[in-house]
């Protein structure tokens, strides 16, 4: 018990020695008041078309053929809310720090309000200047409210910017996943209890098997929905942790009180090593494993209803408004909904192991190869949001054709049960029905298996 006290006493010393900013050297001081007198003497200097956040050492204006490949801005500028309450909370964080004053902090609150009201009413205009969003929205608000905004990048680099507005806009959006499965689940739910004692057929091999209810198979699909919820639920809780005030990668030397900067950006908890923070895509990652397999679930799913909508099957109709047609062959009814979900699926397991390439080989704190984590992001949160929205239409509005089902219910489908009966003298429990509670499905909760009730 000793010995355990004191690695975790020693532990907790490493956290603390890791994390305490180094006392700056005099001629940095120096330099900085240099810096800052030069701003004040010609402040169009921070607000040049071309002047980047790193343009300070250089002299050459950047390739445009670089320039090009380097720009993010077409897709990272959908982060501009996240950023602009990032960077009003760590205004704040200055403001209390001791290097802003009220009147500077207020001004840059001010700026920042105009900027997101610019964008809210789409009237934010990019400049070919603009590489990212962060750029943008300084490079504006430099033009809105003139030198205070040159001091809002103090001690924070687009390091630990960038990966605490990844986290923001990811928190915010998981949650309206959360709400599409929860609502497919409980459509199949309510499907499976609307339709108790339809007998279908069910396969192993794609042969018949045994005799089985539709509610059945039906909630065989919403348990994996269950099961995704629940992974779910933990990705939230390990993605939030916030990375602000890591500054490039070793840290910020203003004694910025980062517990406060989480608890105004909503983070339960704060990174405590700095490398760490700003190389850190791990959450992408289990994001991008999450919606793959989530995708997988939904691509299943569609497999089954593609093969059972067909004429061969004939178990369920798609209803008009979740199909198509063909132009050459009038009397078609194409289950595209349901092809396009197993399709789309592709494409996100495409985005997961392409990020994994990109991860598996990057030295260690933040490398500009990061930069391809958004597209991946974006894509694959696009992609499942719609089809999660596609297969609450589809399942909803689908029709179960019972006589269909009792037609395929041959003799030979039933020799296991007459097997049973003969054997136990009991009656077999084919026709029992499925629960499933929808509290367990909100809460990622349950204490029992899916079971057969009579």
């Amino acid at each position: 018990m000793i010995i355990a006290e004191r690695v975790a006493a020693a532990f907790q010393m490493v956290i603390h020695r890791a994390t305490t900013p180094l006392a700056r050297p005099p001629f940095m001081k120096q330099r900085d008041d240099n810096n800052l007198n030069t701003l004040k003497e010609d402040p169009k200097r921070t607000m040049g078309a071309h002047t980047k956040l790193w343009g300070g050492r250089f002299s050459e204006e950047t390739d445009p053929l670089l320039e090009k490949l380097n720009a993010s801005i077409a897709y990272d500028k959908r982060m501009w809310y996240e950023d602009i309450q990032g960077s009003q909370a760590y205004a704040h964080a200055l403001q209390r720090a001791g290097f802003l004053t009220e009147g500077e902090e207020q001004a840059i609150q001010e700026g920042l309000t105009m900027v997101s009201q610019e964008w809210t009413l789409k009237k934010f205009k990019l400049h070919q200047s603009d590489e990212d969003i962060h750029t943008a929205i300084e490079r504006r608000l430099k033009e809105l409210i003139g030198l205070p905004a040159a001091k809002l990048h103090t001690g924070r680099s687009r390091n630990d910017q960038v990966a605490t507005d990844m986290k923001m806009w990811l928190k915010s959006r998981l949650n309206t996943l959360k709400k599409y499965i929860q609502h497919l689940t409980q459509i199949m739910v309510e499907r499976a209890n609307a339709e108790v004692g339809i007998l279908m057929p069910g396969y192993t091999h794609l042969q018949r098997a045994q005799p089985v209810q539709w509610s059945h198979w039906l909630l065989s699909h919403a348990w994996y929905l269950k099961e995704d919820c629940e992974r779910l639920l933990q990705l939230q809780e390990r993605m939030n942790v916030m990375p602000l005030g890591s500054g490039a990668l070793a840290g910020n030397p203003l004694s910025i009180n980062r517990s406060l900067l989480a608890k105004d950006l909503g983070f339960a908890k704060l990174t405590y090593n700095s490398m760490n923070a700003v190389g850190n895509r791990d959450f992408i990652a289990e994001f991008l494993f999450w919606a793959s397999l989530t995708a997988l679930h939904l691509s299943r799913l569609a497999e089954d209803l593609i093969l059972y909508s067909s004429k061969e099957f004939g178990f369920v109709t798609l209803s008009d408004s979740h199909s198509t047609g063909s132009s050459l062959m009038p009397q078609k009814k194409n289950p595209d909904s349901l092809e396009l979900i197993r399709g789309k699926s592709g494409r996100i397991y495409g985005n997961n192991c392409g990020f994994m390439m990109v991860l598996k080989g990057l030295p260690s704190t933040y490398n500009k190869d990061l930069q391809e984590d958004k597209q991946a992001m974006f894509d694959t949160y696009d992609n499942l949001e719609s089809v999660l929205q596609v297969a609450m239409g589809t399942i909803k509005t689908l029709t179960c054709e019972q006589l269909q089902h009792q037609n395929r219910l041959h003799n030979e489908i039933y020799f296991q049960e007459f097997a049973y009966e003969n054997q136990t003298g009991k009656e077999s429990v084919i026709d029992g029905t499925l629960s499933m509670n929808m509290a367990e499905v909100n809460t990622g909760q349950t204490d029992r298996p899916l079971a057969m009730q009579r």
